[in-house]
């Protein structure tokens, strides 16, 4: 009896080391497989590189070495304050009975930059007087757009909806220059003129008081004809 237990002991450990070694084979030939997978892998992420570089290459940019400067100006502007506009414009062309076919549309959202202020080289000597107890009467000119400024890399179309054969190439850059003048025409109904002139006076006035006058009056120019934007 005692015989036939130890027989079944070893046959059990025997089976048992079987399973172990079975075990530890798979994992083993697991980790074989993995290593020889891992070359292919590679390949594979090399080649969905290269497949990818000629898909959407990288733009090569290759300026002229020779700069022409046209003009050089002296400036003396005084900015006195600066709007920033977000504006939506839909543009669209051929939405007739064939607008299937020829149709565009696109919507554009917008953004801008619109300064003004004062041209203080507009300035003559008399301009500035100065008169008894210390007053200064200064006229400055009237406060203009000095700046209209779309964001090409901040503005981006948000939708666009072309007829099978309609696609207009002028559309988007239609767009745009109706943006800048939109985003000009929003500052000038808020009021951009006014608070350049008012900003302008506070500097200018500020300045004079600090060289040791007692009073600053302004005397008000006619105001300048509403500008539009430059295309």
């Amino acid at each position: 009896m005692k015989s036939n237990v130890n027989l079944n002991t070893v046959l059990l450990a025997l089976v048992l080391i079987a399973l172990i070694g079975v075990i530890v084979g798979g994992f083993a030939l697991v980790g074989t497989i993995r290593q020889l997978m891992r070359p292919l892998e590679q390949i594979q992420e090399t080649w969905g590189e290269r497949i990818e570089e000629i898909v959407h290459p990288t733009p090569t940019i290759l300026p002229d070495p020779v700069t022409i400067v046209y003009q050089v100006s002296s400036l003396s502007r005084l900015e006195t304050v600066s709007y920033m506009v977000e504006k939506v414009i839909t543009a669209e062309s051929g939405q007739g009975p064939f607008a299937f076919l020829f149709g565009d549309r696109l919507i554009l959202v917008a953004h801008g930059r619109v300064i003004a202020g004062v041209d203080l080289g507009k300035m003559t000597v008399n301009d500035i007087i100065v008169a008894e107890n210390d007053t200064v009467i200064v006229t400055l000119p009237p406060a203009e757009v000095l700046v209209v400024h779309l964001n090409n890399q901040e503005s981006y179309i948000f939708d666009r909806d072309t007829g099978l054969i309609g696609v207009n190439p002028a559309l988007e850059t239609e767009a745009r220059r109706a943006a800048e003048q939109e985003i000009l025409n929003a500052a000038l109904e808020d009021g951009i003129l006014n608070i350049a002139q008012e900003n302008a006076e506070a500097y200018v006035r500020q300045l004079i008081l600090a060289l040791g006058f007692r009073e600053v009056i302004f005397a008000h120019p006619s105001p300048t004809p509403i500008p539009t934007a430059t295309p």
